[in-house]
């Protein structure tokens, strides 16, 4: 991780209660809520892309399809991504790809429908080949980008062979964690079982790294990581309606490979809560929970049975936990589908000082909810999540009606639009800023694209 980003971490502290106001809305209305916002109102978006506040602008930087510079295509589905400083200041972006190896929802692959491209790259590098026939669709591409020009410098494949990799998280020591949102086992098609995490470093020059799974870290539905930078220690999402939140803690602290204790997340005095709020409110917001850690036994879960013997364990409960942010004030925990209403959760968990020690149990880290809106006019299935470099939380929405936003929200209290999916009421994914801040780059999921953002950020 760059150091801007890390500061950009560690300026965002001060989130502690969120006010909602109505942000449903057509392009460019305006309203309360955007009279409060840094940005100002959107604007309709004459190509139908993104609207964007007045004074901003974008490049689409890819599409699915597009010839990369390693003679294969850009792959669809793209999701979760970070950007990583470059030479010259040029800047790294890691993107992942949400592929399975069918062509369910039109999804394409870099080796093209019928693998016609698949002779481009070095097969013994993917993780599952598929017994040389069929290898799976999913990985990550890696783009250089000149934030200064506004261009694509080049692209190309860097981790092949995965499956649904969906999103993940970058490591204080610059590298991208990329997760398998997916427990897919050996078959016909599949050479490999998957659910695994798998590190990838960011390079300027096209690059196919080795896919190595992480197996300490476990198998289950993975979805995102954030890492504390103080103590190396890595936080885990898991996108079940009934899943947990882990953590790993490193033998060593920048070498995962190298082993380490998997634990979920359990309330003292609460064993195996259901923190969904789904039809009882077991939660308030604000309230303040100490927090215990279980170990996990047996973490490469052959039968995907993970999450249910934590629990049985005392791990408590969570609803589709999908993004999940490192920044001063805590990690903050997005649940898609929390709350009565569905429409999604972020929750904040406040290590201990003592964290991943014997003495924690002293000192306890804490949970409490952040905000719960149960309204989609406010906040509708929130995903994908980033700290801007003003210290902002910014979310992406996983909704689909009536419209699909990237927001911010204030150290104040207020919701903001950053930008609306002018294309269709579909999935916003990977929000990411370049290290110099210039640029947001977010991924239009079910459109196969991807675009860089720029314009006058607050400071």
């Amino acid at each position: 991780m760059s150091e801007l980003n890390r500061r950009a971490f560690l300026q965002a502290a001060g989130l502690a209660s969120v006010g909602f106001f109505n942000l449903r809305q057509a392009a460019g209305a305006t309203s309360r809520f955007e009279s409060a916002s840094p940005l100002g109102p959107l604007q309709p978006d004459p190509r139908g892309i993104v609207d964007l506040p007045k004074g901003f602008a974008y490049s689409v930087v890819s599409r699915v399809g597009d010839r990369m510079s390693d003679g294969l295509i850009v792959p669809g589905k793209p999701d979760g991504m970070a950007a990583f400083a470059g030479p010259d200041g040029l800047t790294i972006v890691i993107r992942n790809h949400e592929n399975e190896t069918n062509n369910r929802y039109g999804q394409t692959s870099a080796f093209g429908r019928a693998y016609e491209l698949l002779e481009r790259t070095d097969t013994s590098k993917f993780f599952d080949r598929g017994y040389g026939k069929t290898p799976a669709h999913g990985g990550t591409t890696t783009f250089v980008w000149d934030t200064k020009n506004h261009r694509l410098v080049r692209a190309f494949l860097s981790l092949g062979g995965t499956s649904r990799n969906c999103a993940g998280g970058p490591t204080p020591w610059g590298t991208w964690l990329t997760c398998e949102e997916t427990v897919q086992g050996k078959n016909e098609i599949y050479e490999q079982s998957h659910g695994w995490v798998f590190e990838v470093p960011p390079t300027v020059e096209p690059r196919l790294h080795k896919a190595e799974p992480i197996k300490p870290m476990g198998r289950f539905f993975h979805e995102a990581v954030a890492v504390d930078p103080d103590t190396g220690i890595v936080y885990l999402t898991e996108d079940r309606s009934d899943g947990c939140v882990y953590r790993f803690i490193p033998d060593q602290p920048g070498d995962l490979m190298a082993g380490g204790r998997l634990q979920a997340l359990a309330i003292i005095d609460r064993p195996s809560l259901d923190t969904r709020n789904h039809d009882t409110e077991t939660v308030r917001k604000d309230e303040a929970l100490a927090v215990r850690w279980i170990d996990a036994e047996d973490v490469e879960s052959p039968n995907d049975d993970l999450r249910q013997r934590c629990q049985q364990a005392g791990a408590a409960v969570f609803s589709r936990g999908e993004g999940i942010v490192w920044s001063r004030d805590g990690i903050y925990i997005v649940c898609t589908d929390g709350g009565p209403a569905r429409r999604g959760q972020v929750w904040r968990y406040r290590p201990s000082k003592q964290e991943g020690t014997d003495a924690e149990i002293d000192s306890p880290g804490t949970l409490s909810l952040f905000i719960e809106p149960n309204d989609r006019s406010i906040v509708d299935m929130p995903d994908n999540c980033t700290i801007a470099p003003w210290g902002d939380l910014v979310l992406c929405e996983d909704g689909y009606a009536p419209d699909s936003f990237v927001l911010g929200v204030t150290r104040s209290g207020q919701v903001y639009p950053i930008l609306r999916n002018a294309v269709a009421p579909s999935e916003l994914a990977g929000c990411t800023f370049s290290p110099d801040g210039t640029t947001l780059f977010v991924n239009l999921q079910h459109e196969g694209l991807t675009v860089a953002v720029y314009g006058p950020w607050p400071k």
